[in-house]
């Protein structure tokens, strides 16, 4: 497979605005898909980040494997990041961010009290890719609809402060990809869990990839799913084959389009596609 580009001008504006902006915010919060703790982070933004005090949120954890994501937060907070993981969509995600937030900002807080500055309103900036919930998350902050939510990658525009409470101020700015995937594999995962535009890889190398991932680690699903499916058969096989049983004939773009919607609808249960001690060896 070819390297992946895809670098629109308003994510190449918006990395320009994140860099403008970031200098005026306290932290910044970087929200990635629980599902893909580590493939869905911005490797361009972490650099832009550089030091700056950063939150790492997974978002989506009620589609994640759970005990994958406990895994996840130990590595990260190994690493000296502050990290948390919510379902966006929770009346309790504007405490829980919150309350991270002051644990975050502890130390600064208490350094400006002890000259008598009372810092009352924290102020961060929300990065992420596309399709991480970062709308969702927004709009639960503000407690009203004020981000656009869509099914596509990248429907966000532009850059808006809002208030979450006294405590939290916080700028958006649009979902950002990076210009090329380097990773086969990151690239995979990005489109089977719809973070890329479903046109950017072809649907079968996302179906096999996706069928041999989860005939790896979560084989029970795929037997419950596709009734009379043989996992000792090749990928490709088991495409032909379930494609005849599902009445598709030879059809093999229906199935694509079954299979990587049943994944993302969480048809197939819970998972998360990136392994700490598999996607992390090199980095410990």
């Amino acid at each position: 497979m070819a390297t992946i580009q895809w670098f629109p001008g308003h994510m190449s504006k918006a990395r320009r605005q994140v860099q403008e902006n970031i200098k005026h915010v306290d932290f910044v919060t970087i929200l990635v898909d629980a599902r893909l703790p580590l493939s869905s982070q911005n490797p361009m933004l972490t650099k832009i980040v550089g030091d700056k005090p950063k939150l790492l949120i997974l978002n989506k954890s009620d589609l994640a494997d759970s005990n994958r994501t406990k895994e996840w937060r130990t590595y990260f907070e190994k690493q000296g990041i502050k990290t948390l993981d919510i379902n966006s969509k929770e009346q309790s995600t504007v405490k829980l961010v919150t309350d991270a937030a002051k644990s975050l900002m502890s130390e600064k807080i208490q350094r400006l009290r002890e000259r008598g500055i009372q810092k009352e309103t924290l102020r961060t900036m929300i990065i992420g890719i596309p399709n991480a919930g970062k709308s969702t998350l927004m709009n639960r902050l503000a407690g009203k609809k004020i981000a656009v939510v869509g099914n596509k990658p990248g429907v966000t525009k532009g850059q808006q402060w809002l208030k979450s409470n006294k405590d939290l101020e916080i700028l958006d700015t649009p979902g950002i990809l990076w210009p090329k995937f380097e990773d086969e594999l990151v690239g995979l995962k990005l489109a089977l869990t719809g973070a890329i535009k479903d046109q950017l890889l072809p649907m079968d190398e996302v179906t096999i990839f996706g069928l041999n991932y989860f005939k790896t680690y979560y084989p029970e699903r795929l037997e419950e799913r596709f009734k009379g499916i043989d996992l000792e058969e090749e990928a490709p096989e088991i495409i032909m084959e379930m494609t005849q049983k599902l009445g598709f004939r030879e059809d093999y773009d229906r199935f694509y389009s079954l299979f990587v919607k049943d994944v993302r609808d969480g048809k197939l249960g819970r998972y998360t596609l990136d392994i700490v001690g598999v996607d992390t060896d090199g980095d410990n």
